[in-house]
Order: structure tokens, then sequence, then C-alpha cells
């Protein structure tokens, strides 16, 4: 890996999400050496990975270089690597460039999609925790809109306008506004010779409310303003296979659709090493105490989404959110120098900022811890809170530049298939 030797202690941050960042921020400029490691040389802003697969931003105003928020810090070291399996007995990571030894690991690798064991579904479905998958929904839907241009067999015209979104919390939410205010303004100007009236957006979630985890009253908002936008929202209704042509549900409902995001649910993103007793299996995460050290390992840190740390009134863990990533983050930087230095850590109590979530133009809900509140009021306060938590003045200065001439123009100008998708399995039908 081409690590210098130190005399200071190395502490490992695996992964550059909130989490990750949080931790490094925290551990800058101290008397310790510092090697963060991650797949991507660059950070993501998920919350607004549903604006690029709708053509709303570029990728790059929500992604920020890991070399460039750390190239003054002196004891700072990146690699672009993955991490293949931790060695706890040996202290040492090893990844695809070389093997490297840790005083103290942080793992902070994040969560990726949860398919519950379904293979059809993980085969033919469309997932979006990253900017290459947002960038491959993007040109599956426009490319999808071609191809109907083409044809003129009337079912598969239909099942190539029919986009089913499963999963009701934030990310199928405002995924499912963004198609419906393209259908509403957008799409009929670019393909006036198709009857984008035809065109169906179905929000499918399993319980018998949207947003589970907030008010009950932004829940009825944010439905409200998703049917008024056009959105089929299905409740109660469970998924359960989904072949490339077909979803199939548990009741008498099926969807012809050949775009099909899941949104339903995350996972934890492991790496092999740990003791499966520190594992829970149905969720993939990592058993941590109070000071979010992994359970047995006390030199080893899980923050984030892959971290669970259980107690009477959270026996699931935190919620698999950024904020508490943030948070956790920022404590185990903190922790480890007082570890260090031999002074007291300090147990983590999660701050609840609140919650919210945008449904389109003017329409946004948010549940704060003393206040709650839906409409136009709320969606400029998710629109500060999303440009202010953005990494670096440029990512802010176009992300808002982008969101103002949208506003104005009622346009989204990067619908480009920049890296057209090719859909494994196509299916065709019959004429």
């Amino acid at each position: 890996m081409n690590i210098p030797q130190t005399s200071f202690p190395r502490v490992v941050i695996i992964g550059g999400g909130f989490a990750g960042l949080a931790a490094a921020k925290g551990l800058e400029k101290q008397e310790l050496q510092v090697v963060l490691i991650d797949k991507h040389n660059y950070h993501t802003f998920q919350p607004l990975l549903y604006q690029v697969a709708t053509g709303g931003l570029e990728p790059d105003s929500i992604a920020f270089p890991l070399r460039k928020r750390f190239n003054d810090v002196d004891n700072f070291y990146f690699r672009l690597t993955e991490v293949e399996k931790i060695n706890t007995e040996n202290n040492t990571i090893e990844t695809s460039i070389g093997n490297l030894e840790y005083d103290e690991l942080i793992i902070a690798t994040g969560s990726t999609t949860n398919f519950f064991g379904n293979t059809n579904i993980k085969k033919h479905t469309m997932e979006m925790k990253s900017i290459p998958q947002s960038l491959n929904i993007r040109s599956l839907i426009l490319e999808n809109f071609e191809e109907a241009l083409l044809t003129s067999n009337i079912e598969e015209r239909n099942a190539l306008m029919n986009f089913v979104i499963v999963g009701g919390g934030p990310t199928g939410v405002e995924l499912a506004g963004a198609l419906a205010e393209m259908k509403k303004g957008i799409l009929p100007k670019d393909y006036p010779d198709l009857d984008i009236r035809q065109m169906q957006i179905n929000l499918i979630q399993s319980s018998d409310c949207l947003l589970k985890g907030m008010s009950a009253k932004a829940s009825e908002k944010a439905e409200d303003f998703l049917i008024k936008l056009g959105v089929n929202v299905w409740k109660n209704l469970r998924v359960l296979d989904y072949d490339g042509k077909t979803v199939t549900t548990k009741g008498d409902d099926h969807f012809r659709a050949e775009t099909v995001i899941w949104a339903a649910g995350v996972k934890g993103q492991m790496i092999d090493g740990l003791n499966a007793a520190c594992v829970i299996e149905r969720a993939a995460r990592i058993k941590v105490n109070e000071f979010s050290q992994v359970i047995s390992y006390p030199n080893v840190y899980a923050i984030g989404d892959v971290a669970c740390m259980s107690s009477e009134k959270k026996p699931y863990g935190h919620p698999m959110m950024a904020q508490p990533a943030i948070q956790q983050g920022k404590l185990v930087a903190k922790n480890i120098l007082a570890k260090l230095f031999n002074k007291e850590q300090k147990a983590f109590v999660y701050k609840d900022k609140g919650s919210m979530a945008t449904i389109g133009r003017n329409k946004a809900v948010v549940d704060l811890p003393k206040w709650k509140f839906q409409g136009v009021f709320a969606w400029f306060v998710w629109m500060f809170v999303h440009l202010f938590s953005l990494i670096g003045f440029r990512n802010k200065a176009i992300v808002f530049l982008n969101w103002v001439y949208n506003y104005i123009r009622f346009d989204r100008e990067t619908r480009l298939i920049i890296r057209p998708y090719k859909k494994k399995n196509k299916y065709s039908f019959k004429s």
C-alpha cells in the first residue's frame, strides 16, 4: 500500500461516506496517522441521488473528491481499493492492493440494497445506492421512451412507460414525485408524438403508511401530494417476485413493467473476518457497544449504517440515516483520541434533529422534534438543509443554480443518455 511507517498510532477508516468522513475530520491534524480507504475516490451525497436519476442534477454536483477534502492534512492518507477481509488476530486488513496493519480500526462501510434473498428481484430490478446506479436509472428511463416511440405493440409500449417503485420510504416517495413532475411538465415536450398520459407511476408499500418513522400527518400529506401528482399509491401490498416482465404481488394485483426500482430495504455492507457472534444476520449489521466498539474487539469500531447499537429504547439500533452516522463518526473520533491519551470515553447519545422528505415542486414534509409542517415552507426548509449539507462551495453553487433554473423554467436539463444502459435478459412481446 506504500503507507509510510510512523511512531504515531495508525487509525484505519474503511469507507468515505457520512460516518467515515465525519470520523476522519475529527482525527485530522492529531498525533496520529489516519488512513482512509474507499472503493471510490469521492464522497457521495446520497440524499440527492434521485435527482441524478431523474435528470435534475449532474453526478459531479453531489460528489466531492476525498483527497481534496484532506489535501492540506499532513497525517492523512487515502487509498483507492476494496477491503476483502479483516484479520483481527494480527490487527491487519487485507485489500486488493495489499495488507495494512492498524492500531485502531473504524468500519464505516455503509449500507447496500436488501433484496431479502430474492434472486429474481435482485437480478431484474434497478437499485439506487450509488452514482453509477443512478445514472443507469436515468439512462433506462430515457431509453424506455425512445423505444416506446418505435414500437407499434401497445402492450410493449405500455410496459415501457410503466414504472414501479417498491418501497414507500423517503427514497421511494421522492423518486415517485420526481418522475411525476417529469410526466407533467417535461416528457410531453420531449415526446409530443407519444401519449404521455399513458405513463403510469406505481409506488408500492408493504405497510399501511408511507414514510414509516415520520409522523402520521407527514405520511398522510405525502400520500396526498403524490396522488395529486398522478402517482398510483399501493399500500399493504407486498411484492413477491419480478421476472423482468411482470411484478407479482401477494394480492391479486400484478404489474407489467419494463422498469422496477427497488427501494424497499437496506442492509449493512459487511466485510469478512469478524466473529459471527458480532453480526446480526437479518440486517447484516455489526453489534457495537455504547462507545461504538465492536463486541469482543476493543480496538475495532463500527459506525453508521453498518453498526447496530441496541438499547432498551432502540432494540434494533439507530435508523440507517445520515444524521446518526455523522454523530457517531464525530464521537468515535473523540473516543479514539480519549482512549489513546488515557482519558475516559463517552457513550453515544443520538440527538434526533428531525426528518424530512420532498415530494416535488413546493411540496415537502418536515418533522422536527418540536414542530411538524408540510407544504411550501417545508419545501424551502428541505432545500436549505440539503444545500447546506453538501460538501464544497462549487457543489453548493451548482446545485443552487440548477434548482433555481429548474424552478423558473420547469425543466431538467440533464436528461442525457451519457452511458447507455442495457438491461439484462430484456424480454420482448409477441405481436
